[in-house]
């Protein structure tokens, strides 16, 4: 599959870059994609959710009333799970909600979801490109030139460009990250990928080694 290489005022450059069809040109696998994005939002979770159980709680020990013969539920102090303001029964810990995944399950989805946006003809190449100091307006230029606008917009960078980082992290439905550290996740939350041809190079050289 080819693609026109644009530049950053949106105009066709007149060159072409194919996508590699074993990254972008696979059969998807759903099942793949959803357990890849489900370790992705379980490791994004906390686990510091904690409650007091019975033996956490202050209060006095002294026994309410006698085991039998009340009518209702045996409780022997003021900590009692019966009672309101007593401990809790089996109630959260911190625990770490993070699983393991391997590592061709996490290729095979990257590739999946890359595929998905390649079908939806939702990849966008353009010629390298930096800015020469942070400014969210010369950023909301390139976004407009290149009819992304009103979109969630991942731009893919080959290398850490600190000056399109800080242009971007004010526009709401723009988000910029290294083709190095692209996930499931991120490719399929954004409506649209723009790539530059550096970035497509280090997505062959990650996903196909």
């Amino acid at each position: 599959m080819e693609i026109s290489v644009l530049n950053i005022k949106g105009e066709d450059t007149g060159r072409k870059v194919a996508l590699n069809d074993s990254i972008f040109g696979i059969e998807p696998n759903d099942h793949v994609i959803y357990l890849d994005v489900k370790q992705y939002l379980a490791n994004q979770r906390q686990g510091t959710a904690k409650s007091k159980e019975r033996s956490e709680i202050a209060g006095s020990t002294r026994k309410l009333g006698r085991q039998k013969g009340g009518g209702g539920a045996r409780r022997g102090d003021i900590k009692s799970p019966v009672l309101v303001g007593g401990g809790r029964v089996f109630g959260p810990k911190p625990r770490d909600y993070g699983f393991k995944l391997n590592k061709k399950v996490k290729l095979l989805a990257r590739k999946s979801a890359l595929s998905y946006k390649a079908q939806e003809n939702a990849v966008v190449v353009v010629e390298d490109f930096t800015l020469e100091a942070p400014k969210t307006k010369a950023f909301i230029e390139i976004i407009n030139n290149l009819k992304v606008n009103g979109k969630k917009a991942l731009f893919v960078l080959p290398a850490a460009d600190k000056n399109v980082y800080l242009s971007a992290r004010n526009i709401e439905r723009a988000n910029v990250m290294l083709a190095s550290a692209l996930n499931t996740y991120n490719v399929l939350n954004a409506d649209v990928m723009v790539m530059t041809e550096g970035s497509l190079k280090v997505v062959d050289e990650i996903l196909t080694k």
